[in-house]
């Protein structure tokens, strides 16, 4: 008897420990020492303390606490006001027992997304390369940028939190961390000079689709692709072998957690998953954009995004029939910047590989990017950041003339008197090689064996490489047809 009374008392004493221990004030992995937060807004910072208990925010650049009460759930949110660029400070949070973020920043906080080409680390994958990234890696020391890479994961429903820590550049850090992201930040902290926070959240060879809230998804999306159908039960969901090209189940474990956090703004680097559906890519795109938007609640804040680089995918046929081509994509992508308000795509048709889907040169990814936010968002003078876009197509004789907007430096064949990546046709749509000159801004395409030409097109196939620019900056491929 006396037995059984002394291990009730213990197994009392244990779910009291554990009660005053999980009572305690817990915050996300995101919100941490080390971090950088958006500087010059409101701030909401959120986590769990025990039903009821009064939360104190103490913030070293302020005097003011901020307090705030935890729900029926343990669940408590506040707001708090940031001050411009600068750190490292401290901030303490309590519930009775108090819990101290040290080191940290205040600056530009960006998050960053998509599949592989994201995700790849600057130390690469085995057998692929970072041009350049063990000199770059060497050469990262800088306490002004703060990285924090999400650990990959599915889920079946929303998460709160994520598996993740907040690290300063350095050798070790950046070795790990996405090559992209990295050089996009590296950039932005040069040119103005303050704190950068990147938040890496990737996974490598997931779908649009995975990215998405499920109510999101549209009928005629999984009418043409049955796999982007919403798992309804958990059964269903756990089948599934690939969870990464789930419907939502990257939105639940690798993006809600974050929804509400204060940023600037976010790049995206995805889209090869998706090549054999191309057709319906712009307008998804565009839908989870404007979703991630409406659930954060900040406004249309900037998302720029790398349209996906040439490679030779071979001869994997569309039901059998002709091989896919994923130019199709590049053109949703093309198509979806006239779609997302305070956009932008940086152009990489010059820097794909034929034989690697990971393209090495990861700085002209991550720089071209940056130099989107640096005009279009923080305002730089003085530099272009915006590939031409076709105005318009002219027939005259055997030649079509194509002009272009956002091209004030007029286009340019790199150097060379023409280029080898035009195409035109006749009204038996078949495509021929065509010479391509340059008249003053225009290119004037023409070939022997079309007469009547009715189409052009410019670098639209699985592979090329671009030589068409203005200033340093490559021109999308494109059609004129809709063939």
């Amino acid at each position: 008897m006396k037995q059984t009374i002394k291990k009730l008392m213990l197994g009392i004493f244990a779910m009291l420990i554990y009660t005053y221990a999980s009572a305690e004030v817990k915050l996300p992995a995101f919100f941490s020492s080390n971090m950088v937060m958006q500087q010059q807004t409101d701030c909401n910072i959120w986590g769990w303390a025990a039903k009821g208990a009064k939360i104190k925010i103490s913030v070293e650049w302020e005097k003011k606490a901020y307090t705030t009460t935890a729900d029926s759930e343990g669940k408590w949110k506040a707001t708090i006001k940031t001050p411009s660029a600068g750190g490292p400070y401290t901030i303490k949070i309590s519930d009775g027992k108090e819990l101290v973020l040290e080191n940290v920043m205040m600056g530009e906080l960006w998050l960053c997304s998509g599949q592989s080409n994201m995700e790849i680390p600057m130390k690469g994958y085995p057998g692929q390369s970072i041009e350049n990234g063990n000199d770059d890696v060497l050469h990262s020391t800088n306490n002004q940028i703060r990285l924090f890479t999400v650990k990959r994961g599915g889920s079946f429903t929303p998460k709160d939190d994520v598996t993740g820590t907040w690290k300063e550049a350095n050798p070790e850090s950046v070795r790990e961390f996405s090559a992209a992201a990295y050089y996009f930040g590296r950039l932005l902290n040069e040119i103005l000079g303050v704190p950068v926070g990147l938040l890496s959240s990737s996974y490598g060879g997931s779908a649009c689709e995975a990215w998405m809230n499920p109510a999101w998804i549209k009928d005629e999306w999984v009418k043409a692709y049955p796999k982007s159908k919403v798992p309804t039960t958990l059964e269903e969901y756990n089948k599934i072998k690939d969870k990464n090209r789930v419907s939502s189940a990257l939105y639940n474990a690798q993006l809600h957690p974050f929804i509400g956090i204060a940023m600037k703004g976010a790049i995206w680097y995805q889209g090869e998953d998706n090549y054999n559906r191309a057709s319906s890519y712009a307008d998804m795109l565009s839908t989870m954009v404007k979703g991630w938007r409406d659930e954060w609640n900040i406004g249309e804040f900037p998302f720029y995004y790398a349209q996906i680089a040439p490679y030779e995918y071979g001869l994997i046929t569309a039901q059998g029939t002709e091989p896919i081509n994923s130019a199709f994509l590049r053109e949703q992508q093309y198509k979806a910047e006239t779609m997302i308000p305070n956009s932008g795509m940086a152009v990489l048709l010059d820097v794909g590989m034929r034989d690697c889907i990971h393209p090495r040169l990861k700085r002209v990814a991550g720089e071209r990017l940056a130099r989107l936010a640096l005009v279009k968002t923080y305002g730089i003078k003085g530099i272009t950041a915006e590939s031409p876009r076709v105005s318009g197509f002219t027939t005259e004789g055997n030649k079509i003339i194509i002009g272009f907007d956002r091209d004030k430096m007029w286009v340019n064949f790199k150097g060379k008197p023409s280029s080898d990546n035009f195409e035109v046709a006749g009204e038996d749509r078949v495509f021929y090689p065509a010479k391509a000159i340059l008249q003053r801004s225009k290119v004037v395409v023409s070939s022997d064996k079309v007469e009547h030409p009715v189409a052009v097109r410019y670098g639209f196939k699985n592979w090329v490489e671009g030589d068409l620019f203005c200033e340093d900056l490559p021109v999308s491929s494109f059609r004129s047809d809709e063939w």
